[in-house]
């Protein structure tokens, strides 16, 4: 276990090569660290009868171009392809059956000023143990989040769409105004004050089985385990509704959840101290949690192929 709080892996994946896991470092005025000039994704391997699997790495890292694209900085030597193989070369590499996986690209070292092309585009990929992201018993039981006082940004002020690192400053607040204020985690509003999303996932309510997301409406991520999610209660049989969703709604949904490639499906049992339903973890959110991990763990067929094998 690491100093930082977590289990670090012995390798780095950098523009190529691996390195060890300490020597990935950037220089004090690189443009990413200054002004936040980087794209990430969080993607998960989980640990199958078959080995470890990637859940949706083909999706992942086209968002994860898309992002260094909008910014314009996608890499001239790295393009899909060669990102998906670095990433299944990663987990082999550390060993790692169950993990996190963080490709990253960003401006390094150049340019100190607001103008970032003298800045070199570096790409990273980082892969560590990490179980569930609000805990095991937030899985189970469910957790208690607030409405954030801090709004999403207006459509077309920052490139939502992009998975950048400078978007989460906000986020940051949310989580820490949360975590300070007795909750597990935030939903934001977007500025015309209908829900958009958590801190760092998506979500969904349900109302007379109705499974309900908002709109993707310019001021949330364009989330991967969401429309999984989405696909998945089809499976099922439950209808799936994107609309708009006021504030109002959380309160008097039967249901609540998160989802996200850290939060999984975890249902939220009440919002601002008022309970979610009947204050649990809720019929739909467990079904549906139980879906999802039994597909992203090779325990049924994949009928929706989301599943990469990292030793095939």
């Amino acid at each position: 276990m690491g100093a930082v709080g977590f289990q670090e892996s012995d390798w780095i994946w950098k523009n190529g090569e691996f390195v060890p896991w300490h020597d990935a470092q950037l220089h004090l005025l690189s443009t990413a660290v200054q002004f936040g000039t980087s794209v990430f994704e969080g993607i998960r391997a989980y640990d199958t009868p078959k080995g470890p699997a990637i859940f949706r790495l083909k999706a992942h890292i086209r968002r994860l171009t898309d992002s260094a694209k909008i910014y314009r900085m996608l890499p001239e030597k790295f393009g899909a392809a060669e990102f998906e193989a670095a990433v299944l070369a990663t987990v082999r590499k550390n060993g790692l059956s169950d993990c996190y996986v963080r490709p990253m690209i960003l401006r390094g070292y150049g340019s100190i000023s607001l103008s970032p092309y003298q800045s070199p585009v570096d790409s990273y990929i980082a892969v560590w143990p990490w179980g569930a992201y609000l805990g095991d018993e937030a899985l189970k039981n469910g957790v208690d989040v607030c409405v954030s006082s801090w709004w999403r940004a207006y459509p077309n002020t920052i490139p939502v769409s992009s998975k950048a690192g400078g978007h989460y400053v906000s986020a940051q607040l949310m989580k820490m105004e949360a975590l300070e204020n007795g909750y597990v985690d935030a939903i934001a509003l977007g500025p015309s004050g209908l829900v958009s999303e958590g801190s760092g996932m998506n979500v969904f309510l349900v109302r007379d089985g109705v499974v309900i997301t908002p709109f993707l409406d310019g001021t949330s991520l364009h989330g991967i385990t969401r429309s999984a999610v989405i696909q998945l209660a089809e499976d099922l049989g439950y209808s799936v509704k994107e609309q708009h969703v006021p504030r109002e709604s959380l309160y008097t949904a039967d249901e609540v959840f998160f989802t996200g490639t850290a939060a999984e499906v975890t249902p939220v049992r009440s919002v601002d101290r008022i309970p979610v339903g009947t204050g649990t973890a809720g019929p739909v959110a467990l079904a549906l949690q139980k879906h999802f991990l039994e597909t992203v763990h090779g325990e049924n067929d994949d009928p929706n192929g989301y599943l990469t094998y990292v030793n095939e």
